[in-house]
């Protein structure tokens, strides 16, 4: 089982380092593209502050988002806000979350979570901190897939890896971030496609990222992922 205290830790500093560095920025940051397509720096804060709240709403036992609609709508409604009101934003549900996490019963419970995905409750803190880590890089304000913690890198290859495990669209692949662990993901059959590189490259081409220039092949391309 995860450890879900540590886990709630790590979100609560990832959240502030995220917070802090984005006050830093003038108000017209908030409008300037971030690194995710069709998105600003509004819609991904906005996207980090309705997470929080759809992640309370999983731990209270209720449905993630009301619909994939609505939760693309709030988004939208959002991202267009003054950079100190999307901050307090961020701030006040990331603290939603936590309370409801202070108070959650029972761990091992399985929920559920967008689009009929099941994790075990103790999961869902490790899960938050993807989402703030991430999209701090996705801001583009000087944070780099490079600056993240390396528990936290190691741990998400793992995540990512796992994910793609069995997938029939996945070939066989046997993943290798220098000095940091191997892995092994996609189909169970067939011959292993051997991928090696630097951690950050190799987190950056699970998570969709980075198209995988800093990674070594041994077939004659890189195997695409799909989508997350």
């Amino acid at each position: 089982m995860s450890d879900h205290v540590r886990d709630l830790d790590l979100v609560h500093e990832a959240t502030e380092r995220l917070l802090t560095a984005a006050a830093k920025k003038d108000e017209t940051a908030v409008t300037g593209s971030s690194r995710l397509p069709a998105w600003t720096r509004g819609h991904v804060l906005a996207h980090l502050a309705r997470n929080a709240d759809a992640l309370v709403n999983v731990l209270a036992g209720r449905p993630m988002y009301a619909s994939a609609e609505a939760r693309d709508a709030e988004i939208e409604q959002g991202a267009h806000r003054p950079l100190a009101e999307q901050l307090d934003d961020v701030r006040e549900t990331a603290a939603r979350f936590q309370h409801a996490a202070a108070e959650y019963p029972d761990w091992t419970r399985s929920v559920e979570l967008r689009g009929g995905v099941t994790d075990t409750a103790s999961r869902i803190p490790f899960r938050r901190l993807i989402e703030v880590e991430l999209h701090h890089v996705d801001l583009g304000i000087g944070y780099e897939l490079e600056d993240l913690p390396a528990e936290f890198t190691e741990r998400e290859i793992a995540f990512l890896a796992d994910r793609f495990a069995g997938n029939a669209a996945v070939p066989r692949i046997q993943i290798t971030a220098n000095g940091v662990g191997q892995w092994s993901t996609g189909r169970p059959d067939g011959d292993a496609v051997s991928v090696i590189g630097p951690a950050a490259d190799v987190l950056g081409w699970l998570a969709g990222r980075r198209e995988g220039a800093g990674l070594e092949c041994d077939g004659p391309l890189l195997p695409v992922l799909p989508s997350l």
